[in-house]
Order: structure tokens, then C-alpha cells, then sequence
């Protein structure tokens, strides 16, 4: 048994703002010594394409702070209006730049490099008939059981 520090996370949203908790908590604790491993299901398999296309969904967030005070005045329902997922997107991904907060690519490209382990759920993969050609090469394709060999054995398991 090792004393070294184990971390595993399962991420399963797909959108721009739920693609960074899993990438900078993975990053941050290998940059501490921990052995690392997500586990990717469902719609959080959008995070290890090669195409980064994600996009952040307002609607169904009231949590999502707006711009100019939008949160207070402008109704929930107009986040359904035409265009505005990709006006939020837009809107995020400034913000980010802006305050200097690495791109989900970098923050993956980082994980790499710290050998976080990326492991794509395969049913998942099987299940949405997804091309395994349009996910990153640095991954393990695997089932659940894949999972918990090594969340059965880690320090902190994180839900995302």
C-alpha cells in the first residue's frame, strides 16, 4: 500500500462552467503530490474531445452571477431567448480572460502533464454511439469497475 495521497473525481456535466471544477481540482492536486484519476460519464465525456465546443448554459442556473446586475432584473425564462447560450459563452470565456484564468485546454493539457490519469466511461461511449477517434489520445476507456478499483482506494472522492 502506498502513502501516497489518492484523489478521484467523476465528472459528468458537459458545459463550459462545469468543465473547470473537475480540471483545476485534478491539476491542484497532482501540483501537491496526489495520484489523480477522473472518471468521465455521461455528458462529461464532452470534456475530453478533441473539440473543445463547449458552451455554458444559463437556464436552469439562477446561480450564474450576470452581468450588469442582470441577475436581479431580467427574468430566468429569458435565458431561453435565441442566442443567448452563446452570448453567456461568449460572456464567460471573456470574464475568464480576463481575470487570467487558464482555458479548459490548458487546464486538460495540464492534467496531462502532471499524469492525472483521464479515464472515458466506455458504456457511456457505447451507449451515445460516440467515435473514440474524436476523444484526446492521452485516455483509458473503462467501465465503472475500472473506476472503483482505484476510488475504492483513494483519500477523497469527488462528485462533479
Amino acid at each position: 500500500m502506498s502513502d501516497e495521497k489518492k484523489l478521484a473525481i467523476i465528472a459528468t456535466k458537459g458545459t463550459l462552467d462545469w468543465a473547470y471544477p473537475p480540471y483545476i481540482l485534478a491539476s491542484t492536486a497532482a501540483a501537491l503530490g496526489y495520484q489523480v484519476e477522473i472518471f468521465f460519464t455521461f455528458y462529461g465525456l464532452q470534456l475530453l474531445k478533441k473539440n473543445l465546443n463547449l458552451k455554458v448554459s444559463p437556464l436552469g442556473n439562477p446561480g450564474m452571477p450576470m452581468p450588469m446586475g442582470m441577475d436581479k432584473w431580467f427574468p430566468v425564462i429569458g435565458t431561453a431567448i435565441p442566442g443567448m447560450e452563446s452570448i453567456m459563452t461568449i460572456m464567460m470565456k471573456q470574464k475568464m480572460k480576463s481575470k487570467g484564468v487558464a482555458s479548459v485546454g490548458e487546464l486538460r493539457d495540464l492534467c496531462i502533464e502532471a499524469e492525472v490519469k483521464l479515464v472515458a466511461c466506455q458504456m457511456t461511449v457505447d451507449l451515445f454511439d460516440m467515435n473514440p477517434k474524436d476523444f484526446i489520445d492521452n485516455l483509458e476507456f473503462g467501465g465503472a469497475a475500472t473506476f472503483f478499483e482505484f476510488a475504492g482506494e483513494s483519500d477523497i472522492c469527488l462528485y462533479i
